[in-house]
C-alpha cells in the first residue's frame, strides 16, 4: 500500500512540473525566478576593462573575469563562433551605438546559468540610463526567406558584404544563445532606422534560443525576418515598439513567452505585443515561398496601465495572408484582443487565426478589422467561444495573474494554475 501512495504522489509531483490538466499547463515553480530582472536601472555594472572594436575574425572567448565595452558595430565573421561565459557584462556603447553582429556562417555560443545570466546593457551611468543607449544584437543565418531570389541584406546600416541572411538550410545553427539579459538597446542607425534589441535574420532551428529577457528596447524587443526558428522562454520589458514582430515568411514556434507592456513606455509608432505581416513590401515578396506562420503555446501578453489618450493598442495585429496558431494564452488590458488587417467574414479570419484555451480580460474588444486605417469591430456572433475554449473576462489583473507586481520577481502565470497545484490530491 505505501508503494501504491509513493507511485501516486510522483505521478502527480509529475504532473504539477510537466503536465496538463484541462487547458492549464502546471508549472510548480516561477520560471522568471533568479535570472531575470525588472529594475535594471538599480543594477550596478563593473566598468569596462577591455574594448570589442572591429571584426572577430577567429573563435574568441570573453571572460566573466572582465567587463566588455562593446564599440561600434562587431562583426563575427569567417565563420569564426564568439563564446560567452556564464556572467559575462557586456557594456554598448552611446556615442558610437555598439552593435554586435554574428554574420551569416559565424556562430555565437552565449550560454549563461540562472543564477549567472549573461547580459548585454547600456554604457551610461546607472540613473542616466534609457532606451535606445546603444545598439542591440543581430544574428544573420542561411534559413529560406520569402524575398526573390532567397537572400536579403539588412537595411540598419551595416557593411553591405557583412549584412547578408537567407539561404535554403532551414536546419542550419547560428550557435546558443540561453539565460541573457538584453537593457537599453535599440539605437536609431541613421535618420529613420532603429535596431530591435536582438533581430534574428534567416535563423535556422538547429540555433537554439532560450530564456533571454529584452528589457527597454528602443524599438522592438524581438524581431524576426524569415527562417525557421524555435525560441522558449522569452520576456520581452517595457518595448518603446512591439514585444514580437515576424515578417518575410518567418516559420516560427515561440514557447512559454511573456510581454509585459507600459502605455507611457510606448513609441508613436502603433506599438502591440505581436506583429506579423508576410513582407514589408509586396515587390519583394515571391508568392512561391512560404507566408509568415507564428505557432504560439503558451504565451503571456499584458497591458500593465489603463489610458484613454489612446496610447494602448492591441494586444496582436495579424497582416491578411500570415498565419497565428495560437494554443493557451492568456492576454490581458489591451484596446483589442487581435486587430486583422482586410478580413471581412467570420470563415476568414478562422482561415488565418486559430486559438485554443485562450483566456481574454480587461480588453475592450475581441476581435478588430483594420480597414482604411480605421478599427472596427468585427462581428463574430457565430465564432464558437467554447469549442475553442476562448473565455473572455473583466477580471482586475491581481485577480488574473498569481503575482502581477514587478517590485520583485513578478509571476505572470494565470492564477487558476496555483489553484489547479493547490487542489492537487496528496499536497
Amino acid at each position: 500500500m505505501k508503494k501504491s501512495v509513493l507511485l501516486l504522489v510522483t505521478g502527480l509531483l509529475s504532473l504539477i512540473s510537466y503536465g496538463q490538466t484541462g487547458s492549464e499547463i502546471l508549472e510548480e515553480a516561477n520560471w522568471l525566478e533568479n535570472w531575470t530582472n525588472f529594475n535594471p536601472a538599480k543594477e550596478e555594472y563593473k566598468k569596462a576593462d577591455k574594448i570589442l572594436l572591429g571584426l572577430i575574425t577567429d573563435n574568441t572567448t570573453l571572460s566573466n573575469r572582465h567587463t566588455y565595452l562593446l564599440k561600434g558595430i562587431v562583426y563575427v565573421t569567417n565563420n569564426a563562433t564568439l563564446t560567452i561565459e556564464p556572467g559575462t557584462v557586456i557594456r554598448g556603447d552611446y556615442e558610437t551605438s555598439g552593435t554586435l553582429v554574428i554574420t551569416k556562417g559565424a556562430k555565437i555560443i552565449s550560454e549563461g546559468t540562472h543564477l549567472n545570466p549573461i547580459v548585454f546593457t547600456s554604457d551610461k551611468e546607472r540613473s542616466l540610463k534609457k532606451p535606445g543607449d546603444w545598439g542591440g544584437i543581430i544574428l544573420l543565418g542561411d534559413a529560406p526567406i520569402n524575398t526573390f531570389g532567397g537572400v536579403g541584406g539588412v537595411d540598419l546600416g551595416l557593411q553591405s558584404k557583412f549584412s547578408i541572411y537567407g539561404g535554403e538550410n532551414a536546419e542550419s545553427s547560428s550557435g546558443i544563445l540561453k539565460y541573457v539579459r538584453i537593457e537599453y538597446s535599440g539605437r536609431s542607425m541613421s535618420s529613420d532606422k532603429k535596431l530591435s534589441g536582438i533581430l534574428f535574420a534567416g535563423v535556422g532551428n538547429k540555433t537554439i534560443i532560450e530564456n533571454i529577457q529584452v528589457s527597454h528596447a528602443g524599438d522592438d524587443s524581438f524581431e524576426f525576418y524569415g527562417g525557421n526558428i524555435k525560441v522558449n522562454n522569452l520576456v520581452s520589458y517595457k518595448a518603446t515598439d512591439d514585444d514580437f514582430d515576424f515578417t518575410k515568411g518567418t516559420q516560427s514556434i515561440i514557447n512559454n513567452s511573456l510581454a509585459i507592456r507600459s502605455p507611457y513606455a510606448s513609441g508613436n509608432d502603433s506599438p502591440r505585443a505581436i506583429e506579423i505581416d508576410s513582407y514589408d513590401q509586396i515587390k519583394n515578396f515571391d508568392p512561391s515561398k512560404n507566408k509568415t506562420n507564428v505557432k504560439a503555446n503558451n504565451l503571456t501578453l499584458v497591458n500593465m496601465q489603463d489610458n484613454d489618450q489612446g496610447l494602448v493598442k492591441e494586444a496582436i495585429y495579424l497582416e491578411k495572408d500570415s498565419y497565428l496558431n495560437l494554443i493557451n494564452g492568456n492576454i490581458y488590458g489591451f484596446r483589442d484582443f487581435i486587430v486583422v488587417n482586410d478580413i471581412f467574414i467570420l470563415e476568414e479570419l478562422e482561415e488565418f487565426v486559430k486559438l485554443k484555451d485562450v483566456r481574454i480580460s480587461h480588453c475592450k474588444n475581441d476581435f478588430s478589422l483594420n480597414f482604411d486605417n480605421e478599427i472596427h469591430d468585427l462581428p463574430v456572433e457565430n465564432y464558437n467561444y467554447s469549442m475553442h475554449n476562448v473565455r473572455v473576462t473583466d477580471d482586475k489583473i491581481d485577480d488574473f495573474f498569481i503575482n502581477p507586481k514587478l517590485k520583485y520577481t513578478p509571476d505572470f502565470r494565470h492564477i487558476s494554475v496555483m489553484n489547479d497545484i493547490n487542489n492537487i490530491v496528496g499536497r
